[in-house]
């Protein structure tokens, strides 16, 4: 879908959404809503900064010539996508500080959230170093480029804009994951709908707001994506429309 569609989609979603929240029993309660939209935002924009450098870090790491460095990457890709999200994000709330010190839940959300995205995101950073085509490093070997120069100048610009398409989705995959971390205390948007839906049992009304507040922001993610990608992809063909 076009960046122009997905903002009509978006336009019209707002639109509606504001319609039917201003016609519900909630229309004076606005405030409740924002706040858990800004707990929301703000685990989604921290986990994604955090889960993007945790992509590279094991990314690239599955492709190092250092075995033991190969192997750590590799054992954490396998475990973080191999068990469930939600278990992992109760072992580190609830089992790791019997071994350490009490994590906060935000720094708990936070953290679960990264890890397990970072986990799918480092095979994406891998397939799309591979990708790069071999003349481009025997070129820049014979450049007499350094090993790092050579990734940091030549691999990883071209590598980027193959990661590109399908980091968009897994960063609406990561805003999803967010809504876990209600389990653990935290009063993002599900959360602020469970407690809501406790207190007044209005069901259809409560989860469709949220419902509504779900889809505007994916939406958002997705056209800041595809702006990404469009960015990326000037000057080569295939750029987005």
């Amino acid at each position: 879908m076009s960046i122009r569609a997905l903002s009509l989609t978006l336009l019209c979603t707002v639109l509606l959404g504001g319609v039917y929240f201003a016609r519900s029993p909630f229309a004076g309660s606005a405030a409740v809503f924002l706040d858990g939209a800004k707990t929301t935002l703000a685990i989604f924009s921290a986990s994604a900064v955090l889960s993007t450098a945790i992509a590279f870090a094991a990314g690239l790491g599955r492709l190092s010539p250092v075995r033991p460095l190969r192997w750590l990457a590799i054992g954490y890709v396998e475990i973080f996508r191999g068990t469930s999200a939600l278990v992992q994000l109760f072992w580190l709330f609830y089992v790791l500080p019997l071994f350490g010190p009490r994590i906060e839940p935000m720094t708990a959300g936070i953290l679960g959230v990264s890890l397990n995205v970072g986990a799918y995101a480092a095979i994406v950073v891998e397939a799309s170093v591979r990708a790069v085509p071999k003349s481009q490093t025997e070129a820049s070997i014979a450049l007499s480029l350094g090993e790092f120069t050579r990734l940091r100048r030549i691999i990883l610009p071209q590598a980027i804009r193959i990661m590109i398409p399908p980091f968009g989705n897994l960063a609406i995959q990561l805003f999803k994951l967010t809504a876990l971390v209600s389990f653990i205390g935290l009063s993002d948007l599900t959360y602020t709908a469970y407690q809501l839906n406790q207190t007044t049992y209005l069901t259809v009304e409560v989860f469709t707001i949220i419902l509504f507040m779900y889809f505007a922001i994916g939406l958002s993610i997705t056209i800041l994506m595809k702006l990404l990608e469009r960015r990326f992809s000037r000057g080569h063909a295939g750029a987005t429309a």
